[in-house]
């Protein structure tokens, strides 16, 4: 019996045959170790939270999860070199507030579209900034911070994690909404910038609470606020800037996982499903939440409306504060 085929019944049996296909390699992978590259360096905020579920994930899935810390040029290396890799499971990028809502927006010529040039897999966790000061200034408040601000305009000196940073927006943020006016010092990355400010040479730093908690519990900072809309489980008695008196004010880095575009749904689902089942441990929970960092997998099609909301919101500091970079 002959049977013939219309042009779109073909389409629709190599629809059919390409699905399957996606399935049955999602089914077998990862058949090798993968590479999960992150934007800043060992010990840095994104590597604290990206390794206990790099080593949860090796252990569920078979195969060696291998941080490859790529830092510099606020993590836009780190994207470049994921975007430059095939789309085929192997390379998966940490993506970040600072990787896909700002650094991007910074440069007359854009390198990348955080949108279009990569495959949303899921949102892992969140964590917010901290504002910190010196221990040897007399400030033990946001009230107290903004009053010494205005009390001596641009004599205060506060440190980011280099210019455009997320530290560096959120600090611009902050002082739009508060009024003041403070000088500017950034450093090539947070360990530096820290440092500076546990020593005295600058007086203030809002970055990531990871980065921060040690110096805190250690008393070399003094913390003052979170920038997120409700309070760290990590130091619950610091009150939010919203709660110190401006109401809406909220920043947080946020933690993703994304691939090269064009990765098969399959191993979107795949990658999906470990991570979800990976934050059911408790242990992983406890460590990210040790380190100042809520767990929240969402799941790509989230993570994508997440990811639109982030890049307006910042787009619009960046044009007003007019942080441009060469």
């Amino acid at each position: 019996m002959k049977i013939e085929l219309t042009k779109s019944g073909l389409s629709v049996l190599l629809l059919i045959a390409l699905l399957g296909y996606g399935a049955v390699h999602a089914q077998g992978y990862p058949v090798k170790p993968v590479r999960l590259i992150v934007g800043g360096p060992p010990g840095g905020g994104s590597d604290v939270v990206m390794r206990p579920l790099a080593q949860r994930l090796s252990e569920q899935m078979g195969q060696q999860l291998i941080v490859d810390n790529r830092p510099g040029a606020g993590s836009l290396l780190a994207a470049q070199a994921a975007m430059a890799a095939p789309a085929d499971g192997y390379t998966l990028l940490q993506g970040s507030a600072s990787a896909f809502a700002v650094s991007p927006f910074l440069l007359k010529k854009q390198p990348y579209d955080p949108e279009r040039d990569f495959s949303p897999i899921t949102l892992v966790a969140s964590a917010p900034m901290m504002i910190t000061v010196n221990p040897s200034l007399p400030i033990r408040s946001v009230k107290d911070l903004v009053a010494l601000a205005k009390a001596k305009p641009n004599q205060m000196m506060y440190a980011s994690n280099g210019q455009g940073s997320f530290s560096h927006l959120t600090t611009e943020l902050f002082s739009r909404t508060t009024g003041i006016r403070m000088t500017h010092v950034p450093y090539k990355g947070g360990a530096p910038a820290v440092i500076d400010t546990v020593s005295g040479h600058v007086q203030m730093i809002i970055t990531a609470l990871p980065t921060l908690i040690t110096q805190v519990k250690a008393s070399r900072l003094r913390a003052v606020a979170v920038t997120s809309a409700r309070r760290s489980a990590a130091v619950p008695d610091l009150p939010t800037v919203a709660e110190a008196g401006y109401p809406g004010f909220e920043s947080a880095q946020w933690y993703g996982i994304f691939a090269p575009k064009g990765l098969a749904s399959g191993t979107i689902e795949r990658l999906h499903g470990e991570i979800r089942k990976a934050g059911e441990s408790p242990a992983l929970k406890g460590a990210l939440a040790q380190e100042g960092a809520e767990l929240m997998v969402t799941g790509p099609q989230a993570l994508a409306e997440f990811l639109r909301a982030d890049i307006a919101k910042w787009r619009k500091v960046i044009k007003e504060a007019n942080v441009v970079l060469e």
